[in-house]
């Protein structure tokens, strides 16, 4: 998982980790950027955001209120990528079970 965010939020330390994975950071985008996957939340949802007390900017440590697109890459051992899955609609992610499927697939 990769994440521009500096702090864990409370829903990382919170929830059980019934699975464990690295937590990438990309401070600034920086890589999501070049994968042109980063969008700037519009103003209104900016005071919504405030108004439940996410502070984006300082979670992101750096003043923006640039987010990632979510995205899913499954990338082989050579560097090539054999599935991707990216969609600005954050409420809309494939399921894990598909990714499961395409890592299986890889392994044959």
């Amino acid at each position: 998982m990769i994440s521009p965010q500096v702090a864990r939020t409370r829903r990382e330390t919170d929830e059980p980790k019934p699975v464990s994975y690295e937590m990438l950071r990309d401070f600034g985008n920086r890589v999501a950027e070049q994968y042109g996957l980063v969008f700037t939340v519009p103003a209104p949802l900016q005071q919504i955001y405030a108004k439940f007390g996410i502070d984006l900017p300082a979670g992101n440590g750096d003043g923006t209120w640039r987010l990632p697109v979510p995205a899913r890459f499954v990338i082989d051992r050579g560097g090539v990528i054999r599935a991707v899955d990216a969609d600005p609609d954050y409420t809309r992610r494939p399921e894990p079970a598909q990714t499961v499927e395409v890592l299986r697939r890889l392994g044959r």
